[in-house]
């Protein structure tokens, strides 16, 4: 049931591989620019890897504490692909009706994925004590139903009807800090205690990282949104406390055998917090060349650094538990694709922090980048042949 959106992670993750490449030729001026290529790149992992995992999986995680095995839903399966579809298409193009026309098809995806998930539990959000990774996934498609509302109003002025001061930073700060953070947050509330091989310590923190992180990401989008930077920075606080106890919580929970995908999974978040470094150097207005060089290229820090590790940690992990429950279900991820991703990130922030020889600096990380995505790829084309040898006997579950 889960290949479907199997395929289209390895299709997207593929595109984002020839992205990486792309952009690590072009930065070192050995290739041209293609218009919108970085927003291309961006999609590739952000609505492209990332929606199709979520979608896949959620409905299997969620109706586990059920003890029931979802149905594919098709309907979600063709909303989510063919506005996919249209946003590549109309990306490079700069076409506001195809981008407009892609934005509502994965609105409505999310929407019925969000229905979906809500069968049969009643209020979720009226339960105050948090014991599963559900409330995460769908805080997560409330965030993602904004995000993707407000980033098809980019074309159409929907910012300032609304009175937003900041459209595209709202935009960005509900799909990283409230779709991204929430996801992978209740991905590993859920998964942490197996992953780790023993009983979950501090049960009671969960529901102080969901709290922490979803009225931290509120305020991350209610600051820029009224332009009110004290709410922003609180809401940055709020967050970063609820990410750091998830990270401990996770830590203390495998204390000895660290492979590449618990190291994955943990240090990725070093370049999910370092907003919280640059934060204050934005207020203080130090260093203005560098932290503008932040401000407006530092998203693939997070792109690449953080959700793509994270990512290659999982997706194997939850293809073996979904489809063969009874096999110890590893992480993914090796050393080279653990030294790759982090090399790629400290060139990066060199070239955003140092604005000297910011070309190659740029070109040397995307190629880091490419070079990390390639035992992942591989990893998932062994997964997609093993199902495909197994297809006679378990047709069941497509």
């Amino acid at each position: 049931m889960f290949t479907p959106y199997l395929l289209m992670v390895l299709f997207f993750l593929s595109m984002g591989f020839l992205g990486a490449l792309g952009a690590g030729l072009t930065s070192a001026g050995w290739m041209a620019w293609f218009n919108g290529l970085p927003w291309l790149r961006v999609h590739f992992i952000t609505v492209g890897v990332l929606l199709e995992l979520a979608f896949g999986a959620l409905p299997f995680l969620a109706r586990a504490h059920d003890g029931e095995a979802p149905r594919m839903r098709w309907d979600i399966w063709l909303a989510l692909n063919a506005g996919l579809l249209l946003l590549l298409i109309g990306i490079p193009l700069v076409n506001p009706s195809l981008l407009i026309s892609g934005g509502a098809l994965i609105f409505a995806a999310a929407t019925l994925l969000l229905l979906q998930l809500g069968q049969g539990w009643g209020l979720t959000f009226g339960r105050l004590i948090i014991r599963s990774g559900r409330n995460f996934y769908m805080a997560a498609l409330l965030y993602l139903l904004l995000g993707v509302f407000l980033g098809s109003g980019l074309w159409l002025g929907w910012g300032q009807s609304l009175g937003i001061a900041n459209p595209k930073e709202v935009h960005v700060h509900s799909n990283l800090w409230g779709f991204t953070a929430l996801l992978f947050a209740g991905l590993l509330v859920d998964l942490h205690p197996r992953i780790g091989q023993r009983p979950a310590v501090w049960t009671h923190s969960t529901t102080a990282i969901f709290w922490a992180m979803a009225l931290g990401a509120l305020g991350l989008v209610i600051g820029p949104w009224i332009q009110l930077n004290a709410l922003t920075a609180a809401g940055l606080l709020l967050h970063t406390a609820g990410t750091l106890l998830l990270l401990v919580t996770v830590v203390r929970s495998r204390q000895q055998d660290w492979t590449a995908g618990h190291w994955h999974l943990v240090s990725a978040y070093v370049w999910f917090l370092l907003p919280v470094v640059v934060a204050p150097l934005i207020v203080a207005n130090v260093d203005r060349l560098a932290v503008q060089n932040v401000e407006q290229s530092g998203a693939p820090i997070l792109i690449y650094g953080w959700i793509l590790p994270v990512t290659y940690a999982l997706i194997p992990y939850l293809v073996t538990r979904l489809h063969d429950p009874d096999r110890p279900a590893p992480l993914g991820g090796n050393r080279l694709s653990l030294s790759t991703i982090h090399a790629g990130g400290i060139a990066y922030a060199l070239s955003l922090f140092l604005g000297v020889q910011t070309g190659l600096l740029q070109a040397l990380a995307f190629s880091l980048w490419a070079v990390s995505m390639l035992p992942a790829l591989r990893n998932l084309w062994q997964l997609l042949a093993r199902r495909a040898a197994r297809q006679p006997a378990a047709r069941t579950l497509i």
